[in-house]
């Protein structure tokens, strides 16, 4: 039965290895998650390689146990060909789901293999109802939630028609998955390439002079809560950890296993094996704050010794997932069979022709006897039958031998019926250039409404945040016919968010769609679609799949090398941020107030162990954690083949604004003590 549409719970544990498999399966995981040598956002895992991988496949199928392979990486235009040969190798073998973050990745998959199950990774940010009907109309049967939600914003997403994974346990990353960039600009290793370098983890204060861990959250844990996230219609609770080790997977599963069955998990022993000063379940609990942070401590990484020989025990025998009936036929004259049933399939072996008994003739106990030997194999022992002679006998090596050689023929034919001959067809990977750009327009992305003052007449668009727009509207009203409204990044409540779109309506139309969610609301309320940077476009498939949904042009990720960006499909407008700095994090935990106490204390920006200021913007939902340098291609605009540039104003004055501008257009390099060119040359991982 599939555990997301019938009565039961889905419990999914993460794999980076053969033995945190067994592990798994072992200890009542009814899927796994894996990652191949390529596409998969946990690089550094040891991850499969394909024979591995059908190694992984065939023992988990053995079991009944799914196994969805992470291929949740942004993709470049190079590598759509190589992403579309693992994931035909994969679906192959029989691997049951794709985990997939990118759309162009997600939409030529569906092409090639029309009937494959897709799931959408958290790092889409997926976090509203209207986000998770939009990655339903993309071809995805379920979404991986984001992990910063409410159970009460968990059960409003569970209503629409589409399958809900919810992590219940592991690491919790300060930024909203998809929506990090800091590993990236700090050193180009980007965790939406799967080479997080997770340098939140390092010493970040909110308190100028104090060695803090402002950005190191405790690992989530909601498995006291699973009876809750299953009312609310929840159908997978999905575990992290493919980089950990086996034993933690073995701890992990059993106390997930524990709470479904309604019994008291063991959360010390698991505890003991891998946290970070303890557990949080804030954002479930809708109760952010210093409680929920924390770092790995000397006494967590002492604690995990005493536990690991205990929990090894856990997975060191066979799981038994199948019972076996058997029937023999012995009789005089014609070689010994046997048949051998489970999970509905059949199979016959022969033996010798038996010898006439001297003494005691083979008879049903002496076959369950040796039947009943099925060790190190995923059966146990059902009913067996026989049609016997009172007068024959075979040895018991020839009974072991025929047990032997059908319990393999089983595993064959049960493996294969698993391998479920999905449609494959042909993909065009050619992608066209039609648009012929001759001229970049300008665009610019705005902070506040003083700033409109400094924007150029010939600047096409300004970008203001709705709450901005809403605060300032009649100001705003003379710029209607160019200004889009930003929507938030992070949406808490789409029901408001609609509200206040339907209240600027008739004076403004355009908004800049910065996740999934805000295409399909600007699409049921009429408005003109941009795309932002948090789309996360790094191919030209992404673009078409764009245009198609209705934005009027998209923003390329600031992740690509400008070459890349130069190369893609012109399917719509696309252009670049040229100037300003660059958000490194989105969080949902402000990372200020949670060291000083509340807001009247902000000090506004956080200090790294090198003296480095990040600027943090907040909104009253999320926050932005902004680079310390500021970003300038204002000498370099020539070499970017794109239809616009935009510069972000962060606390730019508008006589500042006015100079930069005259900067772009000279093409002259701004005058900045600490500048970067971002990654459109040196790239990323």
């Amino acid at each position: 039965m599939d555990k997301c549409s019938g009565n039961g719970i889905e419990i999914l544990a993460p794999a980076g290895s053969m033995e945190s498999i067994y592990a798994a399966v072992r200890c009542g995981a009814d899927a796994v998650y894996v990652g191949g040598e390529r596409f998969s956002a946990r690089a550094n895992a040891v991850n499969f390689t394909f024979a591995e991988l059908e190694q992984a496949v065939d023992y988990c199928h053995l079991h009944n146990v799914k196994v969805y392979q992470a291929i949740n990486t942004l993709v470049f235009d190079n590598e759509l060909e190589e992403l579309l040969k693992a994931a035909k190798r994969s679906a192959q073998i029989g691997t049951d789901a794709f985990i997939v973050q990118d759309i162009g990745a997600a939409a030529v998959i569906r092409e090639a293999l029309p009937d494959i199950k897709l799931n959408a990774s958290t790092q889409m940010t997926v976090h509203t109802k209207q986000g998770a009907l939009l990655a339903k109309e993309c071809g995805f049967s379920r979404v991986v939630l984001s992990r910063e939600l409410s159970l009460e914003q968990i059960a409003g997403i569970c209503t629409a028609d589409i399958e809900a994974e919810v992590f219940v346990h592991g690491a919790l990353c300060m930024s909203v998955s998809g929506q990090c960039y800091m590993s990236a600009m700090i050193g180009s290793r980007s965790a939406d390439r799967g080479l997080c370098a997770q340098a939140c983890r390092l010493p970040f204060s909110a308190v100028p002079g104090k060695e803090r861990y402002d950005l190191s959250l405790k690992d989530l844990s909601y498995i006291r809560h699973i009876d809750e996230l299953k009312k609310a219609g929840v159908c997978s609770l999905k575990i992290e950890g493919r980089m950990k080790r086996a034993e933690y997977v073995a701890a992990a599963v059993s106390a997930c296993r524990a709470a479904v069955r309604g019994e008291e998990p063991d959360m010390e022993r698991l505890r003991a094996v891998f946290s970070r000063s303890g557990f949080t379940d804030g954002y479930l609990a809708g109760k952010l704050g210093t409680d929920m942070f924390g770092i790995r401590q000397k006494e967590d990484v002492v604690s995990a010794q005493s536990v690991l020989p205990e929990l090894r025990e856990l997975f060191r025998k066979e799981a038994k997932s199948a019972k076996a009936d058997f029937h023999a036929v012995i009789k005089e004259n014609m070689p010994a069979s046997l048949t051998m049933t489970a999970d509905g399939f059949s199979v016959d072996v022969e033996g010798d022709v038996p010898q006439r008994a001297i003494n005691r003739p083979t008879d049903i106990p002496a076959l369950e006897k040796q039947l009943a030997k099925l060790g190190d194999t995923p059966y146990e022992l059902g009913n067996v039958t026989a049609e016997l002679d009172e007068k024959t006998v075979i040895t018991v090596s020839q009974i072991n031998s025929m047990r032997r050689d059908a319990v393999q023929k089983l595993d064959k034919v049960r493996i294969a019926a698993k391998r479920h001959g999905h449609t494959v067809c042909g993909v065009d990977l050619n992608f066209i250039k039609t648009l012929n750009i001759k001229h970049k327009e300008f665009r610019a992305e705005i902070s506040r409404t003083e700033q409109l003052d400094g924007i150029p007449d010939d600047v096409r668009y300004i970008i203001l945040s709705l709450e901005q727009v809403m605060k300032n509207s009649e100001k705003c009203k003379k710029y209607s016919d160019r200004l889009i409204v930003s929507l938030p990044r992070f949406t808490a409540d789409e029901r408001v968010l609609e509200s206040k779109l339907e209240k600027i309506r008739s004076d403004f139309n355009k908004i800049l769609c910065t996740n999934l969610s805000h295409i399909r609301t600007g699409n049921n309320m009429g408005f003109e679609m941009h795309g932002g940077f948090g789309l996360n476009v790094t191919n030209s498939v992404t673009i078409r799949r764009l245009a198609e949904m209705g934005l009027k042009d998209c923003t390329a990720s600031f992740e690509m090398k400008l070459a890349q960006i130069n190369c893609l499909g012109d399917y719509l407008p696309y252009g670049i941020i040229a100037y300003g700095r660059l958000p490194l994090m989105l969080t949902r935990n402000c990372p200020i107030k949670q060291a000083v106490g509340s807001c009247a204390k902000c000090t506004g920006f956080l200090e790294d162990r090198t003296g480095r200021c990040f600027p943090v913007r907040c909104d009253g939902v999320s926050c932005e954690i902004l680079n310390s340098e500021i970003l300038s291609l204002s000498d370099r605009l020539n070499e970017a083949n794109v239809s616009f540039v935009q510069l972000n104003f962060y606390d730019e004055s508008a006589e500042d604004i006015q100079r930069i501008f005259d900067c772009f257009r000279k093409g002259e390099k701004l005058d900045i003590k600490e500048m970067t060119r971002g990654l459109y040359y040196r790239g990323v991982i």
